[in-house]
């Protein structure tokens, strides 16, 4: 089902795009959609900028993007897993190493120009960043906090991550975090104008902006471990800390 068009928001005359800045495809481990299928999906219920934010991994998001699929723009990114827990960066083109210092995960991603989120910042059951203290500095580092994920089932934690980052001023976004087609388009961000550079993207984010806050599957979450022994049977494992994507044997 595509998506409500909001009435009276943004003002009349100006552009509405509807974000999802967190999802998945096959290229990660822990899913089996098709980038390109996941796209044309994602389009199909009103997406019209899709960030595909493999594990570690840029290649799935690539080829979607390549295919030029009428009524979306596909931007490039990858959730990188740090030393530390996740963070998305979006707008780059190269993986970034698995296993970093956070700090120094965050200057990578900027070396390639690319916007830096925090996932799931309160999910007891994911690689967060910001459930330890020691990481309060990286508020300062990033261009926004996933304040509601689709896909979180910690009690309270999306309520924490839009309270946080509405008390330090960091923009808040809502993402599907899909990892399989029938998830895509469960929560969005809308943002006005067209937010496909890193700096429209950023002006976007800054200004008043919308969240569409859908629930996730849980049926998507239940077979994941049956996804994960899928996708091993094929070589498309978990990438080791140390590891930059296309390095490994």
């Amino acid at each position: 089902m595509p998506l409500l068009q909001r009435e009276g928001w943004p003002q009349e005359g100006a552009t509405k795009a509807f974000v999802d800045l967190h999802s998945h495809s096959s290229s990660s481990f822990d899913s089996l959609s098709d980038p390109i299928a996941l796209t044309r999906a994602a389009a199909a219920r009103g997406i019209t900028h899709l960030a595909i934010t493999d594990h570690d991994r840029v290649d799935g998001a690539q080829r979607a993007r390549d295919a030029q699929i009428p009524g979306i723009t596909v931007l490039v990114g990858s959730e990188v897993r740090t030393r530390d827990g996740d963070m998305i960066a979006l707008f780059i083109e190269r993986p970034i190493k698995v296993g970093l210092p956070p700090a120094e995960a965050v200057a990578a991603i900027r070396e390639q120009g690319g916007l830096v989120g925090i996932p799931h910042p309160f999910d007891g059951t994911r690689g967060s960043l910001l459930l330890k203290e020691e990481h309060a500095e990286l508020i300062t580092l990033v261009d926004w906090i996933e304040g509601w994920n689709a896909r979180l089932w910690t009690p309270g934690g999306n309520a924490r991550a839009a309270t946080l980052a509405a008390t330090h001023g960091i923009p808040s976004v809502a993402s599907s975090d899909a990892h399989s087609i029938m998830e895509i388009g469960n929560a969005a961000t809308v943002l006005a104008g067209d937010p496909s550079t890193p700096a429209l993207m950023r002006a976007a984010l800054a200004a008043p902006h919308e969240l569409i806050t859908g629930r996730g599957a849980l049926l998507a979450r239940l077979v994941m471990p049956f996804v994960k022994v899928i996708n091993a049977t094929r070589g498309n494992r978990r990438i080791k800390p140390g590891v930059t994507y296309g390095e490994q044997g």
